[in-house]
């Protein structure tokens, strides 16, 4: 055994808890040496056994009790506050969901391509070809259907600098803010056209009032000709984001579009409400991502009419409204 007369300080700390370590060890001899000698019982005496006399306990009132049920665990807050929601935000469609065009939009764009026809011309493109108005809304109907075959958006200002070059007009030479107007006053009849439906905007602010967070999503070609319909139609108020699919070139289904929604909010897809009018845009990107859907039944284009039926059966809604009025009770008994 060490003697630990001769240790330093430091050699014998480390010596001690080296021998706890192994305390099982130790002799009687090494025992005595570190911890002194035990307790023992003097000779001839009996160990004197004491009874404790059993205490009443201290009795709370129920105010009392009740305060320290409260007061506890002060650090989780006040437990009387009602649980979350588990809807926390609506996504919405905007076209024949929240509003509609008052105007054939065949219409809409054949006056915009004249408009815009007429505008580049003033600015110095006086030898475009007669049929160039046409041409326009060939090349943005072009443009929507490969962004539906290929899922990622072809947005308008490139459709219109395409159909310019071929024309004549290389993009080396082309006055970028001329094309940027071009492109807006070809919108333009389109973006005025827009109304709400009936219940829309009693619905976008019932829910806000409600405390739901908003967004509108939805697959446009031009950010900011969508974000000035948005103006126009005086809902900005309501949400929290308006996103397009211009913006960030993703499509409904496509859940990358709906994840952008999902991170923004710090929200769980099944805390998430999808609504909308077409089963394979709205509905299905809903579905896949986890949330919940509603399908608004109401009046919608002939394309999106004929896609419903085809996929009738195949992608089924959570719950189907003709009347936007109605979706605010559905979200609060679904919360």
């Amino acid at each position: 055994m060490a003697d630990l007369a001769k240790l330093t300080p430091g050699e014998k700390d480390e010596y001690i808890s080296r021998v706890r370590a192994e305390g099982r060890l130790l002799t009687s001899e090494e025992q005595y040496a570190l911890f002194g000698p035990g307790p023992e019982t003097p000779e001839g005496k009996a160990e004197v056994e004491v009874e404790i006399e059993e205490m009443e306990p201290a009795r709370l009132q129920q105010e009392q009790r009740e305060r320290l049920e409260q007061d506890f665990f002060p650090e989780l807050g006040d437990r009387t506050a009602p649980p979350p929601r588990l809807v926390q935000g609506i996504i919405f469609d905007l076209d024949d969901t929240l509003a509609h065009l008052t105007r054939p939009r065949e219409e809409l764009m054949a006056e915009g391509a004249r408009q815009a026809e007429a505008y580049m011309r003033a600015a110095g493109m006086d030898d475009l070809p007669d049929d160039i108005a046409e041409n326009m809304v060939k090349a943005r109907l072009f443009a929507e259907e490969k962004s539906e075959e290929e899922k990622e958006e072809h947005i308008a200002d490139d459709a219109m600098s395409f159909l310019l070059q071929f024309n004549g007009y290389p993009a080396s030479t082309m006055d970028p803010d001329v094309l940027r107007r071009a492109v807006e006053i070809f919108y333009a009849p389109e973006m005025t056209a827009w109304r709400l439906n009936p219940g829309a905007r009693e619905a976008l602010a019932a829910l806000h009032q409600a405390g739901y967070k908003l967004a509108v999503l939805v697959n446009y070609n031009c950010d900011r000709v969508f974000q000035r319909i948005i103006d126009y139609l005086g809902i900005r108020e309501y949400l929290d984001m308006s996103l397009c699919s211009a913006a960030v070139e993703y499509r409904k289904p496509d859940a990358a579009i709906f994840e952008i929604v999902l991170e923004r909010w710090d929200a769980l897809p099944y805390e998430v409400v999808v609504v909308g009018d077409s089963l394979l845009h709205d509905i299905q990107g809903g579905l896949e991502i986890g949330a919940l859907t509603v399908q608004v039944a109401t009046a919608t284009a002939a394309q999106v009419r004929f896609d419903n039926e085809q996929a009738t059966g195949r992608i089924v809604p959570d719950a189907v409204i003709e009347d936007l009025h109605l979706l605010p009770a559905l979200v609060e008994e679904w919360s």
